[in-house]
């Protein structure tokens, strides 16, 4: 498996059906820890920590990445981060936890479907990579 860098560099943006689209569709199987109308949550299939979860909108509506958001998906981002609280709450991430979004080739995004990670269950350090 490519890393997480070349994965980036080889994706391809577009708003086409992704693997996540699979994973709402129930076609993929996934650890879900959390869903509602709205979101679905995750455990990453290669945790970069010990709580490792993705949170994801389940229409894309557009919102491929961060840098595509309109102001109509205020609301769904809203949801995505609130909904990151509650799953760290319900994990027990009381110390503390981080979110990562990443966009575009540079930013390490290989998935173009928005999404929010939740890591924790460690001492994470700064600066981040």
């Amino acid at each position: 498996m490519a890393s997480e860098k070349e994965a980036a560099l080889a994706a391809t943006p577009s708003d086409s059906p992704t693997i996540f689209d699979k994973i709402i569709n129930k076609e993929i199987p996934s650890t879900v820890v959390y869903e509602d109308d709205q979101v679905l949550a995750f455990r990453d299939i290669s945790p970069q920590a010990p709580t490792h979860i993705l949170i994801i909108p389940k229409v894309k509506d557009g919102l491929t990445g961060l840098s595509k958001a309109e102001e109509r998906h205020c609301e769904i981002l809203g949801r995505l981060l609130y909904t990151a609280k509650l799953i760290a709450k319900q994990e027990g991430l009381d110390d503390g936890f981080r979110i990562v979004i990443n966009d575009g080739p540079k930013g390490c995004q290989s998935v173009y479907h928005i999404h929010v990670h939740l890591l924790g269950g460690r001492q994470m350090t700064w600066p981040a990579g």
